[in-house]
């Protein structure tokens, strides 16, 4: 009973903030309403650090042997999907220790940030 009731207030608190944000004529809160939803449409990155074990051009892609990512993942070797600037920098080379973001995408798991571990 205590969760729907704070569940309902936290939505009326939203709801009266977002319409006086509506009312407001100064434009600084629709920007802010506007950051906040993309914010939370943006897919979440999680730092993964691991050894490519194969490059696959024809993919677009790293197979990749990475630590456990805690809350996420236990560790594993998976294919990773990259961007073009990736597969032609020193990170997409086969047993390189690299580090970058792991991220969920409505096509697979992707590889960004990827650069080779100075460690």
């Amino acid at each position: 009973m205590k969760t729907i009731t704070a569940i309902s207030l936290g939505t009326l608190l939203l709801t009266t903030s977002l319409l006086a944000e509506e009312s407001c004529t100064c434009g600084t809160h629709v920007a802010a309403a506007t950051v906040s939803a993309e914010t939370k449409d943006a897919p979440k990155r999680h730092p993964l650090k691991g050894i490519v074990i194969d490059v696959l051009t024809d993919k677009s892609a790293l197979l990749v042997k990475h630590e456990e990512i805690p809350g996420v993942m236990k560790a594993m070797t998976m294919l990773l999907k990259v961007d073009a600037d990736t597969l032609k920098s020193p990170a997409a080379t086969k047993d390189a220790a690299i580090t970058g973001l792991l991220v969920r995408k409505a096509d697979g798991w992707w590889l960004e940030e990827a650069k080779v571990d100075s460690k």
